[in-house]
């Protein structure tokens, strides 16, 4: 304990003072996941502190904030709804079982991100293309404007003739929308200018403080985060300190049925959920200079979303937008996020009546900031520059991200530069033809051989009209899959079959073993005898640490 306030020392009051803008921002955005998946608002809020404080103080990456996400709200929405049916249908009928089975997932989510990272599978965050970062970077900066663009309206709860509950928006006019618009710019202009004064004070939480004071100053009439709640048909945001949900196993059944129920939301929560949090680690690696720990992230997620649905919080994960805003605002350890999630539980217990009068125009503004300094605005000056692969790449994942999911989006993006990868390799297979004095024919094979490049590969030999004895010099060349073994495979059988002699030469010990697990014919046709220096470097570079040049062959 005493080591971990010792190196938060350095930058305490940076941390505290970005921990308690980046909760203000965070009300809002929380409020919103949680009529999105049509929950308590302050159900999500005890996800946001419960979630926050555990990564914050065991997360693989300091600095990260993470809260009750939108992306993972909108995997609930259906699940909900039939969890509700599904209780109102039951031997005795439980009115918002929804709520119960949402809990079990988000407890169910937690244990799958727990294995994840125990299974070490955050390291492969280091697997996604810059060009896929630099689309979801620039494709969730979009989706943040346009939720952002979405708080210039009113939303109204209007039940239909069938008793269906709907949302509707009526964009501001007039007065209205030219005090938001100017409050709005009011913000960013604080936070665009302070940095240029002084910067002993945080740019983002003074504006947000100074736009209130104007909006309680001259009692102007505008939308606030009180006003925001009661829209959408929320109560306030006075709430209790969290504590654990005994109805929640007294209502769920606990059986086959509910793991069948919660276990495809739970999955693609817990995947959509580590994708952005590993995303959003990334990012901040990148911001930062420094390496975040991917495997320890996941767990951590996991374990805040675990306790979360056991005090009947709900599920979340990394925020990129709260987290850069932390960035930017200069926290960088973890007192950051403790800071934020404190600060939330404190705006909760003690402060909701002066959250509720903070003015959702200065929210938005701290967000299109963050928005205009979260964009790759670089990405348009390289699009020229870059391979066509990896510009189409940036843009697919832009796209992606912006109309359909963010978790998509990085699929979409890492299967394109994965193939266009191997398309690219397939194309660099050579082999390099001559002939000895004993009339031996021999193939000097240049490339990868894996399963893009195994038709090429095919195309190189003559078996027909190739002499007697033929040798494949795999010295410049790697066998990479079984794809590439069954290649070899096929093609000493066809040379056999045509009473020909054929020899392998210079494959690498790791590929060696695969060949002969494959199949004992190997053993047959392998020389083991290396007569080539050049073997000896493919397979042992580090015996040979100076450039292949120095060598003399």
């Amino acid at each position: 304990m005493t080591n971990f306030f010792r190196k938060q020392r350095p930058n305490v009051k940076n941390d505290i003072l970005s921990g308690v803008t980046v909760s203000l921002a965070m009300i809002p955005e929380v409020v919103a996941f949680a009529f999105v998946a049509q929950i308590d608002p302050l159900m999500a809020l005890s996800g946001a502190f419960i979630i926050g404080l555990i990564t914050a103080i065991f997360g693989g990456r300091p600095g990260l904030i993470s809260g009750a996400a939108g992306a993972v709200a909108v995997i609930f929405v259906h699940m909900i709804a039939e969890g509700h049916t599904k209780g109102m249908l039951m031997d005795t009928p439980i009115e918002n079982m929804g709520f119960f089975y949402l809990m079990a997932c988000v407890i169910l989510m937690g244990i799958i991100q727990i294995l994840a990272g125990v299974l070490k599978l955050g390291r492969f965050v280091r697997l996604i293309p810059h060009p896929v970062m630099m689309g979801f970077v620039n494709g969730l900066s979009i989706v943040i404007f346009m939720a952002q663009v979405k708080m210039f309206s009113h939303k109204t709860l209007q039940v239909s003739d069938a008793g269906v509950k709907e949302y509707a928006s009526h964009y501001m006019q007039g007065t209205e929308l030219y005090t938001m618009i100017g409050l709005v710019l009011l913000t960013m202009g604080i936070i665009w200018g302070l940095p240029k004064l002084t910067k002993k004070l945080p740019a983002a939480l003074t504006a947000i403080i100074v736009t209130s004071l104007v909006v309680v100053g001259f009692n102007l009439d505008v939308s606030t985060v009180g006003s925001y709640i009661i829209e959408g048909g929320g109560t306030g945001l006075k709430g209790e300190f969290p504590t654990p949900n005994i109805e929640l196993w007294q209502n769920l059944p606990i059986n086959l049925d509910t793991l069948k129920f919660i276990a495809l939301p739970a999955f693609l929560a817990a995947s959509v959920g580590l994708i952005e949090t590993l995303m959003t680690m990334n990012l901040v690696d990148e911001i930062t200079e420094t390496r975040g720990n991917g495997n320890r992230e996941c767990v951590a997620q996991g374990a805040g979303n675990i306790v979360s649905g056991l005090f009947g919080g709900t599920g979340g994960c990394g925020m990129i937008g709260q987290t850069v805003i932390n960035i930017n605002a200069g926290g960088r350890g973890r007192l950051s996020g403790i800071m934020m999630a404190v600060t939330l539980l404190s705006f909760i217990l003690f402060a909701d009546k002066l959250i509720e009068m903070v003015p959702i125009a200065a929210l938005v503004g701290v967000m299109f900031m963050m928005v205009i300094e979260t964009f790759a605005w670089s990405s348009f000056r390289i699009l020229k520059k870059i391979p066509i692969s990896d510009a189409v790449v940036l843009i697919t994942v832009s796209l992606v991200t912006v109309f359909v999911d963010l978790a998509v989006a990085v699929f979409v993006g890492v299967i394109i530069s994965a193939l266009a990868f191997a398309w690219e390799n397939a194309k660099r297979i050579r082999a390099r033809k001559r002939m000895r004095e004993d009339g031996t024919k021999v193939y000097e094979i240049w490339g990868p051989l894996f399963f893009g490049s195994i038709q090429a590969f095919n195309e190189k030999f003559d078996v027909k009209n190739d002499p007697d004895k033929v040798e494949i010099d795999f010295v410049e060349s790697r066998v990479s899959d079984h794809s590439a073994i069954e290649a070899i495979f096929n093609l000493v059988e066809k040379y056999e079959a045509a009473g020909k002699k054929i020899k392998l030469k210079h494959l690498s010990e790791d590929c060696k073993v695969l060949l002969y697990k494959s199949s004992p014919k190997f053993k047959e046709v392998i020389i083991e005898d290396v007569d080539d220096p050049r073997y000896h470097l493919a397979a042992n570079p580090e015996r040979f640490p100076k450039p292949l040049s120095h060598y003399e062959l």
